[in-house]
C-alpha cells in the first residue's frame, strides 16, 4: 500500500473548518486599516508635507530631503503604533515573485542603550545584495551592489504574521549602473510616456485634461488542492502542475461547477483572505466557482495600474500564506492538470482623465464618441502593429500548456469589438469625408455619423486574447501565474508610442490647412483599414480560424523560445528607443533571463519525470505486476488451464509494454537533455529543450497513465485527479 497517498487521504478526510472572525460587520470600518494612505499621512503628517508628498504622487515631483525625513519618521510613528518593529523595501525582481529584506527600528546609542529610528535616507533609498537575482548580463555575480528607491505612488503596508508584522515599502529594483532589475520601474516608465501622449490627443478634445491614468482590473483564477494530497505529488510540489495523472471519470463535463455553491471550508478560506486583503487596501469585490473543479476566481473593484498590480502580488503572495492556514495549497499554475481549464488573470485595462472620464467609454454626443474612436481604434493600431510584442509579454513554460486549450484563448493574437462596434469602423472605413465641416464642431456636413455607441454594445468572447468589452480591454491570454506588469508595460508602451505617432500625422494635417475634425477623422480612417487583419468576431479556437488567420498575415507563436524573438526585434528596439522603456542592454538582459527561465523549468519537470518514473510510478507496477505472477502461479499449480487465467496474463502483458515504454522514452529523454545542456546559446538551448526533451514528455505521460488505470488502486503511489480535484 501506498503509505503517503493514503495517509495524505486520511489527513482530508479528517480535516476540520477552522473559525474566521470578521473584524467587523461592515467592510468600510477596517478596509484599508493596515496602509498609509493618504488619510493617514495627513493625520501624521504637517500640511507643508503632506502636500508635497501629494504632488510626488500625482505630478512625480521629487521630494526634497527635509520631507523624506518627516515622512520617514510619520511612517515609522504609524508603524510602531501598529505594533510594526522591523521595516523593509518590498520589491519584485525578475524571479517572478516579490522579494524583501527586513531591518529592525531599534538602533543603540553611545550612551549603551538603544532607540527606534527611521530616516529619511533609509526610506527613499536601500542597498539590498543583488548578487543572486536574474540580471541577464547586466552585472556580474560577484559584484553584489543593487539599490531599491522608494515608489510613493504605491503607499506602504503593514504585512501581518503571527511572529510580528512588518512595515513594507515598495520600491524599484536597479542596477549599481541605473538598469532597471524589476518589473515596476519599467512600468512607471511606460505609464509615464502613455499619460504624456494621451494628455497631449485629449487637448483636440478637452484642454482641461492635465493627466491620464491607466486603470487596471485584474481577474485572478486560481485552483485549491488540499495540502496533504499537495505533498504527496512531488511534480506538483516542485514544478507546479501534475505531470501525470489520468483525467477523472467526471471533470468539468457535466458544467456544475461554474458559479456553483462554494464549498464550505473553501468560503471560508476565501473570507479569511479577503478579510487581510482588504486590511492591506485591495479592493477585492468579487468570488466565485470557476469552471473546472477546485477551481475559483476573485476580483478586485479598478484601480490605478501601478496600485492594482502592486496589489495583484501582494494577494498572490497573501493567499498562498492564508491557503496554509486552512491546510490548503494554491495552484497559481497556468495548466496544473492536463485535460480540464486552465488559469488566467484577465487584465482589464482602460485610461482615465484627471476629470474623471474613461477614454474607452463611448459617449452620447458625436463630440464624445469622436474623442472615444480616437483612443479606440489608436489601441486597435498599437496592437496590430506590435501583436508579436504583446505575444511574447504573456509568454511563459506554463502559459503555453493553457493559450489554445480549454477555454484559453488561442496564441494568435486577435481583438474582438462586437458586431456594433464593427459596423461603426466598417462604415467609417468605407465612407467618403467631405472638407465642408462647422467650426463648433456641433454639425458636420458630408462627415458620416458618428451613432451613439451603447457602452454594453456587444456579447463577450471568451476566445479573444483581446476584447473589448464595453468600456475597456480585457487581455485575457495573460497567465495565472504571471506579473502584469510585464505585459501591461508593454501595452501601456505600445499605445502612448502609437498615439504620439498619430497626433503627428495630424497636426500635419491641420498645419496643412484640414479643420481639426477632418484631419482626425482621415487618419483614423487610414488607421481602420491598416489594422483591419487583427480584428476578429469568430470562434478563435477553430481550425479554420488559425488558416485564416495565417491568410491574414497574423503570428502562431506557440512556444515561448520562439515568441521571445519579438522582445529584440529591430522593429522592437526601435518602440523602446522612442519611448524610453528599455535600453538596448536591458531589454537584452530581459531576454536572456526569460529563455533561462523557460529551459531551467522545463530541466526541472524533466527531472522530476525521472526520478518519479524510476524510483514510484516502475516499482508500483511492477510489485501489482509481480502479484499478478503469483495469483497466476498459483493458478497454474492447481491444474487451472490457461483460459482460467487470460485476464492477468493480458494485464502482465500490457503492464510489461508500458514499463518498458516508460524506460526506453526516459532513457532517449535523458540524452536529449544532456545533449541541451553542452548548447551555449541561451535561445538555441531553448529550443532543444522545447522539441527534443518536452517532446517526450506527452509519450511518458501516456504510458504512466495508463499503468494508472492498471495498477490496484492500493499500489497507486500519488493522489489521483479524482483525489486532488474533489476532495475537499
Amino acid at each position: 500500500m501506498s503509505k503517503l497517498r493514503f495517509s495524505a487521504l486520511n489527513a482530508v478526510l479528517s480535516r476540520h473548518i477552522p473559525k474566521t472572525e470578521t473584524p467587523s460587520p461592515k467592510i468600510s470600518d477596517f478596509f484599508g486599516t493596515n496602509v498609509f494612505d493618504k488619510k493617514k499621512m495627513k493625520d501624521y503628517l504637517s500640511k507643508e508635507a503632506y502636500q508635497s508628498i501629494i504632488n510626488s504622487i500625482e505630478l512625480a515631483e521629487p521630494l526634497d530631503r527635509v520631507v523624506s525625513e518627516q515622512v520617514a519618521s510619520a511612517m515609522k510613528s504609524w508603524a510602531m503604533s501598529k505594533g510594526a518593529t522591523h521595516y523593509t523595501h518590498w520589491f519584485q525582481p525578475l524571479t517572478g515573485t516579490t522579494a524583501e529584506k527586513h531591518d529592525s527600528f531599534f538602533e543603540p546609542t553611545a550612551d549603551g542603550s538603544a532607540i527606534e529610528a527611521f530616516s529619511g535616507t533609509a526610506l527613499v533609498q536601500q542597498e539590498p545584495d543583488a548578487s543572486s537575482f536574474p540580471s541577464g548580463g547586466i552585472r556580474n555575480t560577484f559584484e553584489a551592489r543593487g539599490y531599491t528607491a522608494w515608489d510613493p505612488s504605491s503607499p506602504a503596508f503593514i504585512m501581518e504574521s503571527k511572529s510580528g508584522k512588518t512595515l513594507c515599502i515598495p520600491t524599484v529594483f536597479v542596477s549599481y549602473t541605473g538598469e532597471a532589475l524589476d518589473y515596476k520601474a519599467p512600468l512607471l516608465k511606460a505609464l509615464s510616456a502613455l499619460d504624456k501622449a494621451a494628455v497631449d490627443v485629449c487637448h483636440y478634445f478637452d484642454k482641461s485634461i492635465e493627466k491620464v491614468n491607466a486603470s487596471l482590473g485584474i481577474e485572478q483564477e486560481y485552483f485549491l488542492v488540499d495540502l496533504a494530497l499537495f505533498n504527496a505529488r512531488p511534480d506538483l510540489y516542485l514544478t507546479g502542475r501534475t505531470l501525470f495523472g489520468h483525467m477523472s471519470a467526471k471533470g468539468q463535463q457535466l458544467e456544475d461547477h461554474y458559479f456553483g455553491t462554494i464549498p464550505e471550508r473553501v468560503y471560508s478560506f476565501m473570507v479569511d483572505f479577503e478579510i487581510e486583503a482588504l486590511k492591506l487596501g485591495i479592493p477585492l469585490k468579487t468570488r466565485h466557482n470557476e469552471v473546472a473543479p477546485s477551481q475559483f476566481e476573485c476580483a478586485p473593484i479598478y484601480e490605478e495600474i501601478n496600485l492594482a498590480i502592486d496589489h495583484n502580488q501582494l494577494l498572490m503572495d497573501l493567499m498562498e500564506k492564508i491557503a496554509k492556514r486552512h491546510h490548503f495549497k494554491v495552484l497559481l499554475h497556468e495548466k496544473p492538470y492536463a485535460g480540464i481549464n486552465g488559469s488566467g488573470k484577465h487584465n482589464n485595462w482602460s485610461m482615465i482623465t484627471n476629470t474623471g472620464k474613461n477614454l474607452l467609454s463611448p459617449g452620447k454626443t458625436p463630440k464624445n464618441n469622436l474623442m472615444f474612436l480616437t483612443f479606440f481604434i489608436n489601441t486597435i493600431k498599437a496592437v496590430y502593429e506590435h501583436a508579436d510584442l504583446l505575444r511574447s509579454s504573456i509568454t511563459s513554460v506554463s502559459n503555453d500548456h493553457r493559450l489554445g486549450a480549454n477555454e484559453a484563448p488561442p496564441a494568435i493574437i486577435s481583438i474582438f469589438l462586437g458586431s456594433q462596434l464593427s459596423e461603426v469602423l466598417d462604415e467609417l472605413e468605407t465612407s467618403r469625408l467631405s472638407k465642408k465641416v462647422k467650426e463648433d464642431n456641433t454639425l458636420w456636413l458630408g462627415i458620416p455619423k458618428i451613432p451613439q455607441i451603447l457602452l454594453d454594445n456587444t456579447d463577450r468572447n471568451r476566445t479573444s486574447p483581446f476584447a473589448f468589452t464595453g468600456n475597456k480591454f480585457e487581455f485575457r491570454a495573460v497567465g495565472s501565474s504571471a506579473n502584469s506588469s510585464a505585459p501591461m508595460t508593454i501595452l501601456n508602451a505600445i499605445v502612448a508610442d502609437q498615439l504620439n505617432a498619430f497626433k503627428l500625422e495630424v497636426d500635419k494635417l491641420i498645419k496643412k490647412g484640414e479643420k481639426k475634425d477632418l484631419a482626425i477623422l482621415t487618419v483614423l480612417k487610414r488607421y481602420i483599414k491598416e489594422s483591419k487583419n487583427i480584428r476578429f468576431e469568430g470562434n478563435g479556437y477553430s481550425e479554420e480560424w488559425e488558416k485564416e488567420a495565417k491568410d491574414r498575415g497574423l503570428s502562431n507563436i506557440k512556444t515561448t523560445p520562439k515568441a521571445l524573438d519579438a522582445d529584440i526585434s529591430p522593429k522592437t528596439m526601435d518602440l523602446f528607443q522612442r519611448t524610453k522603456i528599455f535600453s538596448k542592454r536591458e531589454a537584452h538582459a530581459r531576454h536572456e533571463i526569460r529563455l533561462e527561465s523557460f529551459y531551467k523549468k522545463l530541466q526541472i519537470e524533466a527531472r522530476v519525470m525521472v526520478e518519479l518514473v524510476k524510483s514510484t510510478i516502475i516499482p508500483a507496477a511492477i510489485t501489482y505486476q509481480n502479484r499478478l505472477i503469483e495469483n497466476v502461479k498459483g493458478l497454474k499449480a492447481i491444474g487451472l488451464t490457461e483460459d482460467t487465467y487470460e485476464a492477468q496474463l493480458t494485464i502482465i502483458l500490457a503492464l510489461s509494454k508500458h514499463i518498458n515504454a516508460i524506460k526506453t522514452n526516459i532513457d532517449t529523454m535523458v540524452e536529449e537533455r544532456k545533449k541541451a545542456n553542452k548548447i551555449e546559446d541561451s535561445r538555441e538551448h531553448s529550443i532543444a529543450y522545447d522539441e527534443k526533451v518536452k517532446a517526450y514528455f506527452e509519450p511518458i505521460r501516456d504510458h504512466v497513465d495508463r499503468l494508472e488505470q492498471l495498477v490496484d488502486d492500493e499500489l497507486w503511489p500519488l493522489p489521483k485527479f479524482r483525489e486532488l480535484l474533489f476532495l475537499k
